[in-house]
């Protein structure tokens, strides 16, 4: 396998929970905070702390808003995000194609 595949893979999407708040928003386009936290099973805290991350990398654009004066965060994916998850599955299906290959017979 060539490891410079595996170092290639974007750090700030390959985290488990920012990979899944991505997934959902190329799924659905647009997704607000409580959808995320219902569907990722993450607390608020830990899912603030991953949008921000995934924010302040410019992968998402975050709107909050008041609703019935409560807030509502929601969150889409930006060009910029969508280039970075496309070319992170890229990424990763290279790698993957690249195990089929290397394997020898012990």
């Amino acid at each position: 396998m060539d490891e410079a595949s595996i170092n290639q893979l974007d750090d700030i999407i390959h985290a488990k929970a920012r990979l899944g708040i991505m997934s959902i928003l190329m799924t659905y386009g647009k997704s607000d905070f409580t959808h995320l936290k219902k569907k990722l099973g993450l607390s608020d805290g830990n899912l603030g702390a991953h949008i921000r991350k995934l924010e302040e990398a410019e992968y998402i654009v975050v709107e909050k808003t008041f609703v019935r004066r409560k807030p509502k965060t929601v969150c889409e994916l930006s060009e910029k995000g969508k280039e970075a998850y496309k070319h992170y599955l890229e990424t990763l299906e290279k790698i993957i194609q690249g195990l089929g290959g290397d394997e020898s017979d012990d």
